[in-house]
């Protein structure tokens, strides 16, 4: 019986691995391509903004457009060095690397300050305001105090009046709520240890109401498991309505006309 061995020539071993290694090429080239292509799609959408300072503000809106950016104006401040209508700040800065429809912030200049800062101290909120307008200004914080005298009038302001190098339009003013404000709010008393009618009398000082009075009974201490068996003590005498708790607590923030509840004991 003859048996018949068949070897593998080295051209089939050259041509399966050829085949291989065509295969691999493949894959490689298309996941470069993917990369190429993820890449392109990404920065494709990308741009660097452009300088904007020192152009007018619709000079820099034509140039952010032009960019695919949007031009957002959040400030207008004096400057002594850059004339007034044109761009004295910008963010993001001119090359920063942004997508399209990034919008960019500027600060618009106001030239050198000419306008004398008016007195707006004696004056209402709104005539403070009419004043600030006519004169090119605009309103910047309004606070509030308790003072004596008028209430709703100006008692004090920032910038000063008649202030000179100021860097902004905008006037922060302090408005008196006269000394009826002051005592509306108060400290919430302690009405625990009153009876009823001590308590309506202390609340009532103090501008607020009772609007419920809930009556409870006292519970009784039992002794501890330890403890030895004792002779019962005569049960110590309870005074009815006798305030034992409160809402609000007492200690916390409360206004004229807030409403009480209470717990009594009977």
């Amino acid at each position: 019986m003859k048996v018949r061995v068949r070897f593998v020539g080295w051209a089939a071993i050259r041509r399966f691995f050829n085949i291989v290694l065509g295969a691999m090429a493949m894959v490689a080239v298309a996941m470069v391509s993917a990369f190429l292509a993820m890449r392109l799609a990404i920065h494709g959408r990308e741009v660097k903004v452009p300088r904007l300072t020192h152009l007018t503000i619709s000079e820099a809106s034509r140039s952010a457009s032009s960019m695919g950016l949007r031009l957002q104006l959040e400030n207008r401040f004096y400057s002594p060095d850059v004339p007034h209508g044109q761009v004295l700040a910008q963010y993001p800065v001119a090359g920063a690397t942004v997508r399209r429809q990034w919008p960019v912030r500027v600060t618009e200049s106001l030239g050198s300050q000419q306008v004398s800062i008016p007195d707006l101290r004696g004056a209402g909120e709104r005539a403070a305001s009419i004043n600030l307008r006519r004169l090119g200004l605009e309103l910047g914080t309004v606070g509030h105090v308790n003072l004596s005298g008028p209430a709703g009038v100006v008692v004090a302001q920032t910038p000063a009046p008649g202030a000179e190098g100021v860097d902004r339009p905008r006037v922060s003013i302090l408005l008196n709520d006269g000394p009826e404000e002051a005592s509306s709010g108060y400290v919430m008393p302690s009405l625990v240890g009153f009876t009823i009618a001590g308590a309506y009398a202390r609340a009532g000082a103090a501008g607020l109401r009772i609007v419920s009075a809930e009556d409870i009974t006292p519970a009784a201490a039992s002794p501890a498991p330890s403890t030895p068996p004792a002779q019962p003590a005569p049960a110590a005498a309870v005074t009815p309505g006798i305030v034992v708790a409160q809402s609000p607590l007492a200690g916390h923030r409360v206004a004229r006309g807030d409403t009480v509840q209470l717990a009594l004991t009977h």
